[in-house]
């Protein structure tokens, strides 16, 4: 890790590894969860600018970009805890719609045994159910 953190350096380096630590931090794209913790160290100096592997430049937007995230409510701690768009976005529109997430419907769907479920959008599995 750096030698010389900043106060807000230091404060996202232990949010991210918070998150590895409770099983919520994902990769650049957010589909799979970090498992290495070497990994988790490479994500936490990247997004606090404290990486030796970057330009003080990139360092600078990254930290910037970084701190940003955060007060918007972005970050997957956020998500976790429930708080922030990323949540209100995606699954709570989905539910305020219909009132079942994707993965209720999924497990209607399994329960049912409706063949080819797994592949199904969200759409298709309330067409499939209400069949």
């Amino acid at each position: 890790m750096a030698k010389h953190q900043g106060p807000a350096q230091r404060e996202t380096v232990e949010r991210v590894m918070h998150e590895f630590k409770h099983g919520e931090l994902k990769t650049v794209a957010g589909k799979r969860k970090v498992k290495n913790p070497k990994q988790a160290i490479a994500i936490a100096l990247h997004e606090a600018g404290a990486s030796k592997f970057e330009s003080p430049q990139e360092n600078k937007r990254n930290l910037r970009h970084t701190k940003q995230k955060e007060q918007r409510g972005e970050t997957y701690r956020d998500e976790a805890e429930g708080k922030g768009k990323s949540v209100r976005g995606k699954a709570g529109d989905a539910k305020a719609r219909d009132g079942k997430t994707k993965a209720e419907l999924y497990a209607e769907a399994r329960r049912r045994d409706i063949p080819g479920r797994s592949r199904m959008s969200r759409e298709e599995l309330e067409s499939a159910l209400h069949r």
